[in-house]
């Protein structure tokens, strides 16, 4: 049995998925820019609803490619004498996998994880100056955030203010990109693991696939430095 077809077929399913990463990412960057000049929160939020849509349909495209794989595998240990009914087989396999889900799912998409840690990170730099009614303490607020703010905007490594911050997802902290990778090539090479060069962090095995662009950090030196 030849499956030059099907391998065409999933081909073109894979294509599909990249298409819903791009516009989850669009998704992402709309929903921050909202954030950022200081939308409704009901806007923000049919974002995060545009997300879960996207969720689903990668939820859904996977388990298809998953239920043909497992076909095609099976028929290939198999080897029976007469073709079976290729569609059936795999429509049976998927509505088994369908029926296994669950709103939760949709909420540990990767793609989906990170646009809440972003827009609650972005709402954290943007929006600290509309919390207080008091015009005293708002100023008092205001200078430590900025503060704060200006403190994470340096990079543990190179002591410079970052201009491509990526994000830590095991112990959330930030370095500039190109000087967190060096050190992981460098590490590499060594055959040693790179201890977190924020100080006082435990984590001690930093790697180049937990590490994700800390957008709304980025947006918050962007802006600083503007102003």
């Amino acid at each position: 049995i030849s499956f030059n077809s099907v391998d065409s077929s999933l081909s073109s399913l894979k294509n599909c998925q990249s298409y819903i990463n791009t516009g989850m990412e669009i998704a992402t960057h709309v929903a921050l820019d909202l954030v950022e000049s200081f939308n409704d929160v009901e806007d923000v939020n049919s974002m995060e609803n545009v997300m879960l849509e996207y969720a689903a349909m990668d939820r859904e495209l996977n388990h298809y490619m998953t239920a043909i794989e497992e076909t095609v595998n099976q028929i290939k240990r198999e080897k029976p004498e007469n073709i079976p009914d290729l569609k059936y087989l795999v429509n049976e396999k998927f509505t088994a996998l369908e029926s296994k889900n669950t709103d939760s799912d949709l909420q540990k998409n990767e793609k989906y994880i990170y646009f809440k840690d972003q827009v609650k990170e972005m709402r954290k730099q943007f929006c600290h100056q509309s919390d207080n009614d008091n015009e005293a303490i708002e100023q008092i607020d205001e200078d430590i955030a900025v503060t704060q703010s200006q403190m994470n905007f340096i990079c543990p490594i190179t002591q410079m203010e970052m201009k491509r911050p990526v994000r830590n997802k095991v112990c959330g902290h930030t370095y500039e990109e190109d000087a967190i990778l060096k050190i992981i090539q460098t590490r590499k090479q060594q055959k040693k693991k790179v201890r977190c060069p924020k100080i006082g962090c435990s984590h001690a095995d930093v790697k180049g696939s937990d590490l994700v662009p800390d957008e709304a950090l980025k947006r918050a030196i962007d802006s600083q430095n503007k102003q």
